[in-house]
């Protein structure tokens, strides 16, 4: 049976010591939280997690979610027990403003809680990470009243909430979508329409699901400039909150699917349901992108924690499994083999996964803090400057994270060799369950389409030359020496190879825009190579100014030092590969005839 161990020191580390947490106490919610408060909240996170959530994550993948004939669903074993800890310690609510029943914390705490709680059970984490995203929606375009009905309850965990935007013949183009919102006497909508690949859709863990619907006014405009935002319970809420009737949406099927059993991926159908506008009519799709860019940020933060909770288990099998001798000599001589962990190949399988999670670990936090500084700074400058920097990072968090995330599974699973293929060691649910996050919340090609056609020209390329400038300058300021100097030298030379690529992509892309689409996916991976080489840039330099103080902590900084290391010799390079792959240009991938393929 897998195992999981939060990673809270080394969350520690990169908050108070490379990513310098302090520093923000002059925000709301930031000043509450001590070194103390932060260990204690980050050690109750952790506790919840490893034993009450991850015991269920293997039962609950094999029993999975039931529909029932009247519509119901059920969630597997335990889940609702485990929901209602969670929601009773006020998890879903952290980062909520107190006058909604929230803890009014910074958000970057949830972060790391969603990491912990998808490395214990991803399938699980989904029922409240997605609550906070329809949260974060209402709150930014709800009116007063909408608020005051629903985010209180969705705080406290005693309602859900979800999203509602892909239908049968619509996916990515939104602009597709049928179903459809008709004006009411009393001001509410009837909303009629199927939605599919509704996650969370129906389940008994709550007493309500808040969906948050994209639909079509009737008389509205074609395309994405029709599209409004409805909020539909799945129970009718009167002006007291109190619960009315049922509506008229029901869960017509479940999916079944590759992983994430224990969540309810439901088709919903919604039959003249009461639905209420958010925000302004054929404004929907800005609203919901409050939702969708939290939630793109927290499909990343499942490709860190299924990449975290696969190394852990496959970490600890390496050391223990005994096959064959060390190529430089046996190192136990008084068993009959070594730990395969004396093998450079499997060295390289786990370094490499663990040279991600540390990095990736950090640039999702600083993203995080990013996304608490644009909406908690008193700072106009600073809002907007991290508001520049998290859009631009999210399509490569999203996209980056996600595919690595999933390699990683399976390199983990390789290493168990036969027995990481039977479902008694858990390694292939992993690999199942990363899998959904390179599909939902925008597939990861969409993403690198986002980052070079809207996210990149933004504002005349304001957030990219501003990133590009922050590495630099780190790097004249902190790469100097005989210590820093390989890491800087790595960073500097991978930076020169996006700058290339942004350059190739000015001068080509524009004229001839397969260009663009063709260089999209390998500019987002170099982009997210340049990132994470520099968080362990950042790191090397924490991990070096610890040791020089001599606070007890050598060998864990020896450890990461070695980590970045390796990172900056055998993954980094990869950015030159990403770079002539990008400057090849679209004419040879667009030359062969549909007929050909």
């Amino acid at each position: 049976m897998p195992s999981y161990k939060a990673p809270v020191a080394d969350a520690l580390f990169l908050l108070n010591d490379v990513l310098h947490f302090e520093r923000y106490g002059n925000m709301p919610g930031f000043a509450d939280v001590s070194p103390d408060v932060l260990e204690q909240v980050l050690g109750e996170a952790a506790k919840l997690c490893e034993e009450v959530l991850q015991p269920l994550n293997q039962a609950g993948d094999r029993q999975g979610c039931v529909r029932h004939d009247d519509a119901s669903v059920t969630t597997p074993k335990g889940f609702k027990q485990a929901y209602d800890a969670f929601a009773a310690g006020g998890w879903i609510g952290l980062p909520i403003p107190p006058e909604y029943d929230g803890q009014g914390l910074p958000y970057t705490l949830s972060a790391l809680m969603n990491e912990f709680a998808s490395s214990a059970n991803m399938a699980f984490a989904m029922y409240t990470g997605l609550t906070q995203g329809a949260l974060a929606a209402l709150l930014r375009h709800g009116s007063d009243e909408q608020k005051r009905l629903f985010a209180p309850n969705m705080a406290a965990g005693r309602w859900t909430g979800t999203m509602n935007l892909t239908e049968p013949q619509c996916g990515t183009d939104l602009g597709l979508l049928t179903t459809k919102a008709t004006p009411q006497a009393d001001g509410s909508y009837a909303i009629t329409g199927q939605k599919i690949f509704i996650s969370a859709g129906e389940h008994d863990l709550a007493e309500n699901i808040i969906h948050l619907v994209l639909a079509r006014i009737e008389g509205a405009p074609l395309g994405v400039k029709g599209i409004s935002l409805f909020i539909v319970p799945k129970t009718n809420v009167g002006p007291d909150g109190s619960l009315c009737e049922r509506n008229k949406v029901a869960c017509g099927s479940l999916e079944h699917k590759m992983g994430i059993h224990g969540n309810a991926t439901c088709v919903m159908n919604f039959d003249g349901a009461k639905g209420f506008l958010i925000g302004e009519p054929n404004k929907g799709l800005s609203a919901m992108f409050v939702m969708m860019n939290e939630a793109r940020l927290g499909v990343a933060i499942q490709g860190l924690a299924q990449s975290e909770v696969a190394y852990q288990n496959a970490r600890d099998y390496a050391k223990e499994r005994l096959q064959g001798r060390s190529l430089s000599g046996p190192k136990t001589p008084g068993k009959p083999a070594d730990p395969i962990i004396v093998h450079p190949d499997v060295r390289r399988t786990l370094l490499e996964i663990k040279a991600f999670n540390e990095a990736a670990r950090g640039l999702v936090l600083s993203a995080a803090l990013d996304s608490d500084v644009a909406h908690r700074s008193g700072d106009a400058a600073a809002r907007q400057a991290a508001d520049d920097r998290l859009g631009l990072l999210t399509p490569v968090l999203k996209g980056v994270l996600t595919d690595i995330g999933f390699e990683n599974t399976v390199k983990a699973q390789q290493v168990f060799g036969g027995h990481g293929y039977v479902g008694e060691w858990g390694m292939e649910q992993f690999v199942r369950d990363a899998r959904i996050a390179m599909i939902y919340e925008g597939a990861n090609g969409i993403q690198a389409l986002d980052l070079v056609a809207r996210k990149l020209p933004k504002d005349g390329g304001r957030a990219a030359m501003a990133f590009f400038n922050e590495v630099n300058d780190f790097i004249a300021r902190e790469g100097a020496g005989p210590e820093m100097q390989p890491y800087a030298d790595a960073v500097k030379a991978a930076l020169g190879d996006l700058q290339k690529a942004t350059v190739w992509l000015m001068q080509n892309a524009l004229a001839k825009p397969d260009n663009a689409g063709a260089a999209s996916y390998d500019y987002m991976h170099l982009f997210g190579l340049v990132a994470l080489g520099y968080v362990w840039l950042k790191i090397a330099k924490a991990a070096l100014e610890k040791k020089a103080r001599g606070d007890g902590v050598a060998a864990g900084m020896d450890a990461k030092l070695a980590t970045g290391k390796f990172f900056m010799e055998r993954m980094l390079p990869e950015t030159s590969l990403r770079l002539a792959r990008i400057v090849a240009g679209a004419d040879t991938m667009m030359s062969l005839p549909a007929e050909m393929f």
